[in-house]
């Protein structure tokens, strides 16, 4: 059985499998204009995405395992055949994402930015240091992410609101609301946090309406898909300084352009949408290909684990 793995990590990829997967026959491959015949003959196919003309040339290919959890890029493809199985990487990112929106309510809450400005400068200035201790946070959408997020923020002593597909009990979560808590959570708490997916529901669901009720003093922090937020309401209310900052790792556009408003900003922390990234993303992911491999190997098809029924 041939498997072709189109990665930045590939041949990473390639080294921890083989030994354990002796009946597969891998290529691995860092750039799609490598991969060659292989994708012809391949049955199975790891990416996060890839272009239509080689989905087109992936005859053989009958299981798509997506390295992320998104597989928007990989559905929205022409030629993608309605018999291929796929499956997703999903589950796996609440160290990383969990982390990254700590770097930014630490960064924001304690100016770093000012600090490292002054450094740059040799500028010794000192300031009382707001701590994260007895603060709230609210953070939209307690799935993995939001439950890891939320045990780290209980850690640092925080009150925890969270908002869910409905209301209910949650570990870590000290108050629990449904999606018409949104506004009454956003009035009341000392950071907001987005951690959305992008679907039809969630699209600009953060408007001038919603960020309008934080308070003067409350962040904004935005890790979810950059789509979930009217960014021209958030652009408009940070000018106005109608709450205190924002901390933003994605947008509806892979990278910011270089002229954007965003980037002069100083009450504004901005990050490559590095969230979903880890220096070990292959080890958190290449376990849930294992188990698929085993499960797809004994003839399962819908048993495997993170199965989008995407040709529904």
């Amino acid at each position: 059985m041939k498997m072709l793995i189109l990665h930045f990590d590939a041949p990473y990829m390639k080294e921890v499998l083989e030994p354990k997967l002796p009946e597969l026959t891998i290529q691995a491959e860092t750039n799609e204009g490598d991969v060659g015949d292989f994708i012809e003959e391949a049955e199975i196919l790891m990416a996060i995405s890839f272009s239509d003309e080689l989905m087109q040339r992936a005859r053989n290919v009958k299981w798509i395992q997506c390295i992320i959890s998104g597989v928007d890029r990989i559905v929205e493809l022409p030629s993608l055949r309605k018999d291929i199985l796929l499956t997703s990487a999903k589950g796996i990112h609440g160290p990383q994402m969990s982390e990254l929106a700590f770097l930014h309510m630490l960064n924001l809450n304690r100016n770093y930015q000012r600090m490292y400005r002054n450094q740059q400068k040799g500028i010794w200035d000192r300031w009382p240091q707001p701590l994260l201790n007895k603060k709230s946070v609210g953070i939209l959408g307690v799935g993995v992410i939001g439950k890891e997020l939320a045990r780290k923020c209980k850690a640092f002593g925080m009150t925890v609101y969270g908002i869910a597909h409905w209301k209910r009990d949650i570990e870590d979560v000290d108050y629990c609301y449904g999606p018409e808590g949104l506004l009454e959570v956003m009035s009341k708490v000392d950071f907001f946090i987005n951690i959305l997916p992008s679907t039809s529901e969630t699209m600009n669901l953060i408007g001038e309406r919603e960020l309008s009720t934080l308070k003067p003093t409350a962040f904004f922090i935005n890790v979810g898909r950059g789509e979930t937020v009217d960014l021209d309401a958030l652009i408009k209310l940070l000018k106005e300084r109608k709450f205190a900052g924002a901390g933003l790792d994605i947008f509806t556009t892979p990278s910011l352009p270089k002229d954007h408003p965003l980037w002069s900003m100083d009450n504004v922390m901005i990050t490559p949408q590095v969230g979903g990234m880890s220096d070990v993303y292959a080890d958190q992911a290449l376990p849930i290909f294992e188990e698929n491999l085993r499960r797809y190997l004994k003839g399962e098809r819908k048993n495997l684990i993170n199965f989008i029924e995407w040709n529904k």
